[in-house]
């Protein structure tokens, strides 16, 4: 049948042409598209470039373009590939005067100019560069190469590079570069970012320079004296590397390492052995390298007196990263150790190559297609990625896992803290609120403040972050805000002693109102303590139910073959979006529970963390339950302006926060248990907080699910530890959540008081 349909199609579709054209796509059904296709020039000119100098490549240029302008792609990216052909083998002049010709060619075009000015950095004319990064800012001034150019001068013309190896008590060292102020009126802080991500650009020549210093231009044009360090048994770090390497609190002897005591032993290397520094450093990192912030006031240095970690990692398996309440984030963890876990064969300056290179961008199917988690070992990874061997072999709450938690090590805590996190963070949520709430418990009286903004994970410091989901959230550049009224000022007056920075204890972005609100405590206390009921006929309210007995339930079948898809498209390799996307594709699904509020009257601000308190039972042996906090707009919603991903806001259905537990964890992450089918059984967690206001007109959805593939792995709904499962432990399930007036399944949550 298929195939007649396409012999129809071909037939009607050949009806529609000239017979001769009809001949001719019988003899080669390729030829229409041939006929439009042309060759590069840009192949042409590098092959004369090959065996000649520039001249005759440009001479050959024009004469194509004279003659058979017709058969060739003279596109501006031609010319300008060729000019970086020659960049890239050192031929500096020859690249000019490429450049140049494309000019000439696309005078109304930014990337030429940019690429001028490209050649003019490596040839060390500054004036020269600046010029043409500034013609190119004229034509587009949001240009970022050209902004970025201008920054690398500015590094240039005010900073000196160096590189040392950075020597720790065990005799091991650490590659680290300083960038130190070519200005010596004054004595300058040191600010640190450790990192196991490389600190590339290697090299002390002016083109290794960085584009900017610091979290962001603010500092670059202040001046600090700006360390960079790759971590113990990272890239050009000597050492082993261990992941979330465990802090010991007892040291005895210089072999006792760890974070803590290499950010010290830099601190103390860099105070004695770096000129013109006033004797005070701060640190500073996003995930991985906040993780490294937070180790480094761990037993800090004297002289550190101010950190800035943004999305530590606090514990890898109850809720950052790798696992949410024992259930693994599996999308996440492939996607970072088919990289990050590729063995390094020596000191280097690159990755090593990937693990694994996905085949398609349909990743619900390849990773369906994996099976169970051991077959990424046995198919990909080949036990070559040391962690990922480690969490295999780990599957509950024990001493590995908890001794990689820096929580309870957070006491006499002497730097001034600033946290910061994101809203929309899909990596390290839990992170920064539970480091900040540890802080705040254990040291009492410190400088320790709490910002927490609309972002993904890391976007504080990027540019494009008032737009969400293509919805507009019209309260401009929450990023740029922060980088300019918080982060740089707190910096300023800690390490130089400069202005004060006003802070509150939390300042926290309000999502659904889309406004900044200061408190002095968070969670806040002005808030009144509310339970959510589920309630029959997918109805959701503040009335606790009132129909006894075990009828009062809702079920589904859960079938480990089909799991819920995190997203209702494809989006390829990672997806941070799917932090507040658009969940109408999900309640149409028939294992996917929808509760959902009537309109509401007035405005409801829901701030703190929420707890799940779930009535569940199961044909199986064990379960994940999800649960999602859902803001649903008004059939009317109108359409946002502009709208370039063609958003349809009516009966919209925003996530503000889902969370996963894996069932036999309920009563201990350490000793799981499993359900006994049949039985009602409470399950109650917490979800991460949230601080999000669901406007009059809107309601406010519930959903419950048991997946939410490939983001969590498939729960096999057998009691098995899953990392070693089978096929065959993979069971279809019936699920039911109770909602009687003895087994009220609800949310119990906290609503602001104004």
């Amino acid at each position: 049948m298929r195939k007649g349909l396409v012999i129809t199609f071909a037939v009607l579709f050949c009806i529609c042409l000239h017979h001769s054209t009809v001949a001719a796509i019988i003899t080669n059904p390729f030829s229409l598209a041939q006929e439009d296709e042309k060759v590069p020039i840009s192949g042409v000119l590098r092959s004369i470039l090959e065996q000649q100098e520039v001249d005759a490549a440009i001479a050959k240029y024009r004469e194509l373009k004279q003659n058979e302008a017709g058969r060739y792609d003279f596109s501006e990216n031609q010319l300008n590939s060729v000019g970086y052909f020659l960049l890239g083998r050192g031929r500096l002049d020859e690249a000019v005067k490429i450049f140049e010709l494309n000019i000439d060619a696309f005078p109304d075009a930014c990337n030429p100019y940019d690429s001028l000015a490209e050649a003019y950095l490596h040839k060390g004319d500054m004036a020269r560069s600046k010029e043409f990064y500034k013609k190119a800012l004229s034509i587009n001034p949001e240009y970022d190469a050209s902004i970025a150019g201008l920054n690398k001068i500015y590094v240039i013309e005010h900073y000196d590079k160096r590189e040392f190896r950075v020597p720790m008590r065990d005799g091991k060292t650490l590659f680290t570069q300083v960038y130190s102020p070519k200005e010596r009126s004054e004595r300058y802080p040191f600010l640190i970012f450790r990192t196991p991500y490389k600190v590339a650009p290697y090299g002390e020549e002016q083109m290794d320079y960085r584009n900017v210093l610091g979290p962001s231009m603010l500092f670059t044009k202040s001046g600090y004296i700006f360390v960079y360090q790759d971590v113990r048994g990272k890239f050009m770090s000597e050492g082993e590397y261990v992941d979330v390497r465990p802090h010991i609190p007892d040291k005895k002897t210089p072999a006792d390492i760890d974070e803590s005591s290499d950010t010290y032993d830099t601190v103390e290397w860099l105070v004695n052995n770096i000129q013109n520094n006033n004797g005070k450093a701060g640190i500073y990192g996003t995930s991985y390298p906040g993780f490294y912030s937070v180790m480094g006031i761990i037993e800090g240095h004297p002289a550190l007196v101010a950190a800035s970690p943004r999305a530590p990692v606090a514990d890898w398996f109850i809720g950052d990263d790798f696992h949410r309440n024992g259930a693994f984030y599996f999308l996440q963890a492939v996607n970072f150790f088919r990289t990050t876990g590729a063995p390094r064969p020596g000191l280097i300056k690159d990755w090593p190559p990937r693990l694994l290179a996905y085949p398609t961008s349909f990743l619900y199917k390849f990773f369906l297609d994996i099976g169970p988690i051991s077959n990424v070992n046995a198919r990909y990874f080949k036990q070559k990625s040391v962690m990922w061997n480690e969490m295999m072999e780990h599957g509950t709450y024990d001493d590995f896992w908890q001794a990689r938690n820096p929580l309870p090590y957070l006491k006499d805590i002497k730097a001034a803290v600033l946290m910061v996190g994101g809203w929309y963070d899909a990596e390290d949520l839990y992170g920064p609120l539970k480091t900040y709430e540890a802080i705040e418990h254990d040291n009492p009286g410190i400088e320790n403040y709490l910002v927490f903004g609309p972002w993904y994970h890391g976007s504080w410091g990027g540019t494009e972050d008032d737009v969400v989901n293509g919805i507009r959230h019209n309260a401009g550049s929450t990023a740029e805000y922060f980088r300019e009224s918080v982060e740089f000022p707190f910096f300023e007056h800690h390490l130089k002693g400069k202005g004060e920075h006003e802070l509150p204890e939390a300042l926290i972005y309000e999502t659904g109102s889309n406004t900044w609100r200061q408190y002095d405590h968070w969670p806040p206390k002005n808030v009144d303590a509310r339970e959510l009921y589920f309630q029959a006929g997918e109805s959701l309210s503040f009335a606790k139910p009132t129909k006894s007995g075990d009828g009062a339930f809702d079920e589904y079948l859960s079938d480990p073959a089909k799991p819920v898809p995190y997203r209702g498209e494809i989006v390829g390799e990672w997806s941070y979006g799917f932090m507040h996307s658009d969940q109408r594709f999900a309640s149409t699904r028939p294992d996917v529970l929808v509760y959902e509020t009537e309109v509401l009257e007035e405005d409801i601000t829901i701030a703190g963390p929420v707890t799940a308190e779930l009535f569940v039972s199961t044909t199986g042996t064990d379960a994940d339950w999800m649960v999602k906090i859902i803001d649903v707009y008004p059939g009317d919603a109108p359409d946002p302006i502009p709208n370039p991903e063609f958003v349809r806001m009516g009966d919209y259905q925003m996530l503000v926060r889902g969370e996963i537990f894996r069932g036999k964890y309920r009563n201990s992450f350490s000793k799981p248990e499993p359900f006994v089918p049949g039985e009602i059984t409470k399950v109650s967690y917490e979800i991460d907080d949230i601080n999000h206001t669901f406007l009059k007109g809107h309601r406010i959805m519930v959903q419950v699910q048991s997946s939410c593939f490939p983001l969590f792995d498939r729960n096999p709904q057998t009691f098995v530890d899953i990392y070693s499962a089978t096929e065959k432990d993979f069971q279809k399930a019936v699920h039911r959540v109770h909602r009687s007036a003895e087994h009220p399944s609800h949310l119990k949550i906290s609503v602001i008081r104004r």
